[in-house]
């Protein structure tokens, strides 16, 4: 497995590196470290190209010396007028299964302020996207602790508890299912009705853990619950979350087949949580259906 890290000489690349550093122990991984320099900068250019393609290869090699020697990694430069193409183009290149990403630069508000390029990335990658939090780089967490898979019955449920499970089974650590029916819009005509839409709810809960038990080896740690609350901010923060959780979400189901379009639940979960988010793409299975 081979894991592509978009690399930037800035806080919020070093937060990226030490996710992937943290998912990599995990899921026995090798890491590519990738940086995109821009490849139209007009003519003439302030900085020559080789120039900045030597500082490049620089900073790449200061933040190789930062990565542990039990984690595989290569440092790989790259030219493309769009830094997210530039990035997806290498996830293709080298066949890699996941994208990492930092996510502070200015956007979102929170411990994810999302820049331009990370945003491009959650509505177009071909491949999960994994976001760190702002300050990932400070933790002395050595692996991933627990993963927690938020999931609902829209389109991509069963593509995102896919991923879920195998990431959960190949770490060998807890997954914790969190069924986010209760919150779902889509079934407001049930909210005068909370009765019935907690039993909907927990009839979810119960199908998606005995779907996991059923390809998990027996004994695993795997659990199921339901998230209430009044909004989907409340409800997730009312979750216990530990230094080493891992979240993962679906895409929209405005997403095109293998590819990522991040949604409103998701959006508001980056806004409170300050765990690594994992947005996982839609099949073209779950497209045809």
């Amino acid at each position: 497995m081979r894991l592509v890290v978009g690399y930037l000489a800035i806080p919020g690349g070093a937060d990226a590196v030490a996710l992937g550093v943290r998912l990599a122990r995990s899921l026995g991984a090798e890491l590519d470290l990738c940086l995109v320099l821009p490849q139209d900068r007009g003519i003439p250019a302030i900085v020559p190209e080789d120039v900045l393609a030597e500082q490049a290869q620089e900073w790449l090699a200061d933040a190789m010396a930062e990565i542990p020697d039990d984690v595989v990694a290569h440092p790989h430069v790259s030219f493309s007028n769009s830094p997210a193409d530039g990035l997806i183009r290498e996830v293709r290149r080298l066949g890699a299964e996941a994208l990492v990403v930092g996510g502070s630069g200015g956007g979102l508000v929170g411990n994810f302020s999302l820049g331009s390029v990370v945003n491009e990335l959650l509505y177009s990658a071909p491949v999960p996207v994994a976001v760190a939090p702002k300050g990932t780089r400070l933790s002395t967490v050595p692996r991933v602790r627990e993963v927690t898979c938020a999931i609902g019955e829209r389109a991509g449920a069963d593509a995102l508890l896919d991923a879920a499970l195998r990431a959960a089974k190949a770490a060998d650590v807890p997954l914790r299912l969190v069924s986010l029916v209760a919150l779902d819009p889509m079934y407001g005509s049930l909210r005068s009705d909370a009765e019935a839409l907690r039993e909907r709810a927990m009839a979810h809960a119960h199908h998606v853990l005995e779907e996991a038990k059923s390809y998990l080896p027996e004994g695993f740690s795997v659990t199921s619950t339901v998230v209430d609350g009044s909004t989907v901010e409340d409800a997730v923060s009312r979750l216990p979350w530990q230094d080493g959780d891992l979240l993962m979400v679906g895409s929209s189901r405005l997403a095109a087949p293998r590819r990522l379009f991040l949604g409103s639940t998701a959006a508001k979960m980056l806004r409170v949580l300050d765990v690594p988010m994992v947005v996982v793409p839609r099949s073209v299975d779950e497209e045809n259906s």
